[in-house]
């Protein structure tokens, strides 16, 4: 083992005190090689947003060419953003924290700045998994089958529940339960073993059902409208923009994420390499997607433009179900469907997790196990309320914003968009850049360390700033 004390995963869980009082953690159990990494790292990205947004947007904004805008963002603005972050986890080793204030003393600010954007969207995101394991549990209990979830009753059947004031939060405290007993386990019996089962499962089961929902009759059309790009009535601006805004919450960017588990990264694995192949997995995932749902809404529905008008909970729990009480085996169909989304639910909340146990183990030198219960109970704390927003706490909102949709909105709209131009600019002006790049394996003044300094300096920030705007405004 190196001498040199890095900060990240437990020596038999127990944290290690450092000179001048700084608490450090051997990075004894990181990520076993490139493969654990990279599947966590793209189970993290690979989320809800995939399920629920992205085939709405393709549809909305001209098919193939929101694809095309898409995967031309991926390979550019969203790879060098995730390799970034990755890189300035590896670099300092250590939590979002520590990771700033190793950068730049004066930057350790933005760090706990930061922090703020998983802190919130965990409590929020566990209640959408609470719904998922929900409509997991109904349609293998034969809900799905009795029409319960079909026709009128599909949108009375999701108001009742998530307006319920004691069920919606069981399925909550489940979903949590779940996630942080894997955490619980640690990086290498925990995150990385749990990536390792799941994201194979993810693929079987996505690439499945996507042949499957492409083989229907009727199924065809709804490929041509996803894949063939449509330039009537598009407005090039708003797909580019779309296109970039769903990139950038699709790959678990300004999440404190990638920061995370860099640091768990071994040095010997290539980060670019890495960062490529959890963009592919990202992308295809999200594409895959799209041919399961539009080609299922399109099979089975009389008006499916209309219906693909809906995005996130709408489209999810009330006209997915209505579209599978109409295909024959329709309650397996689902079930299978749910399972797939709870994987992928799964694998993120694990992720934005394991970002905050890093924090108050690495800075507090807390055990693992405790961190987790402490974590638990402010997910259980700040959730209960997103939980009851729906109903009990239907008054307290914000115009047509649930309490639910408040967190969403300040996390993912506003403070996501800051903290990645902040980290742009801290990386690219206010810390020595050139450790970053050489990191990453850049050559000095080559094309590849030259078009990655105009990418974060410049483009990056840029983009971001759009977003931003965008988000606050609209267009």
């Amino acid at each position: 083992m190196q001498e040199e004390k890095q900060v990240g995963v437990e020596q038999n869980g127990e944290p290690i005190q450092a000179d001048a009082g700084e608490v450090r953690v051997k990075k004894h159990h990181g990520f076993t090689g490139k493969i654990g990494f990279v599947l966590a790292a793209a189970g993290s990205a690979v989320g809800l947003g995939n399920l629920w947004r992205f085939p709405y947007l393709a549809a909305k904004y001209g098919g193939g060419i929101f694809l095309l805008c898409y995967i031309a963002l991926a390979v550019t603005f969203g790879f060098s953003l995730l390799v970034l972050e990755i890189a300035i986890g590896r670099h300092t080793g250590k939590d979002v924290i520590g990771a700033f204030a190793k950068l730049n003393k004066k930057t350790k600010w933005f760090g706990f700045f930061s922090l703020i954007v998983p802190v919130l969207i965990v409590p929020y995101y566990c209640v959408i998994g609470g719904w998922v394991t929900k409509y997991l549990f109904a349609y293998v209990s034969g809900d799905g089958a009795s029409g319960a979830m079909t026709g009128e009753n599909a949108a009375t059947y999701f108001q009742n529940f998530i307006s319920a004031p004691w069920e919606p939060i069981v399925f909550f405290v489940i979903f949590a339960f779940l996630s942080f007993a894997v955490v619980v386990f640690g990086v290498q019996k925990g995150i990385e073993k749990i990536g390792k089962i799941l994201m194979p499962l993810l693929a079987v089961l996505s690439v499945g059902l996507a042949i499957f929902a492409m083989c229907q009759d009727g199924a065809l059309e709804g490929v041509k409208y996803f894949l063939i790009p449509k330039l009537e009535n598009v407005n090039i601006a708003e797909v580019f923009l779309a296109a970039l805004g769903q990139l950038f919450y699709s790959m678990s960017l300004a999440m404190c994420i990638m920061i995370t588990y860099g640091s768990y990264m071994k040095k010997d694995t290539d980060i670019q390499k890495s960062a490529r192949q959890i963009s592919v997995c990202d992308t295809a995932f999200a594409i895959v997607a799209g041919l399961i749902i539009i080609p299922s809404v399109f099979a089975f529905s009389s008006s499916p433009q209309d219906v693909l008008q809906n995005s996130g909970p709408t489209l999810m729990f009330v006209s997915l179900p209505n579209v599978f009480g109409q295909i024959p085996g329709g309650s397996v169909i689902g079930a299978l469907f749910f399972l797939l989304v709870l994987f992928a639910a799964l694998t993120s909340a694990i992720s934005l997790i394991e970002a905050i146990v890093a924090v108050l183990r690495e800075n507090l030198g807390m055990k693992r196990w405790a961190a987790c219960l402490v974590v638990f109970g402010v997910v259980i704390l700040l959730g209960v309320p997103s939980s009851l927003g729906f109903g009990v706490l239907d008054m307290v909102s914000i115009g047509d914003m649930t309490i639910l949709d408040i967190f969403d909105y300040v996390s993912n709209s506003i403070l996501m968009p800051i903290v990645a131009i902040g980290t742009c600019v801290i990386a690219g002006f206010f810390v020595n850049f050139r450790a970053i790049k050489d990191e990453i394996g850049l050559k000095v003044k080559s094309f590849r360390d030259r078009y990655f300094s105009v990418m974060i300096k410049i483009v990056a920030p840029v983009c971001m700033l759009l977003i931003l705007i965008f988000n606050i405004i609209g267009l």
